[in-house]
């Protein structure tokens, strides 16, 4: 009993094996872990790096197509201005084409019912003008400004 007692409490080479055995397989485990780690960091970063390449990019396209936007915006507001002007410079003219259809009207009725009396209009400037009884008809795409 004494030997069996000896040999459960003193360190022989065989039980000093496993011993080693469970600290070197401990020990690549630990290390094993430790390059895992690494690794798993090191995919971390690149995918963070990744992402921050991204939101540089998205970013510099952002403010190009905001750029865009404004010199578009700018675009519209002065056709928009240059297309009123334009619209009041028709509304001008029409009222203008009007009322010289309305002299051309009334010149027409004082030729027609036997030319112009002399204390109605002292000078005829429509009588060399004047040649057909049409309106004067003007479009839009006639008008050059």
């Amino acid at each position: 009993m004494a030997s069996s007692s000896g040999n459960s409490s003193g360190c022989t080479g065989s039980e000093e094996d496993p011993k080693l055995m469970l600290d070197e397989r401990k020990h690549r485990r630990m290390q094993s872990n430790r390059e895992s780690a690494r690794r798993s960091r090191q995919r971390k970063q690149k995918y963070l790096d990744g992402l921050t390449s991204q939101l540089t990019q998205l970013r510099k396209e952002n403010n190009q197509i905001l750029g865009g936007m404004k010199i578009t915006t700018q675009h519209y507001v002065n056709i928009e201005s240059e297309n009123s002007v334009l619209r009041a410079q028709m509304g001008e003219l029409s009222h203008r084409l009007h009322s010289l259809n309305e002299i051309v009207q009334v010149l027409d009725v004082n030729y027609d019912n036997g030319g112009f009396e002399s204390e109605n209009c002292v000078v005829n400037p429509w009588n060399s003008l004047y040649v057909n009884h049409h309106p004067i008809v003007v479009s839009a795409d006639m008008l050059e400004y």
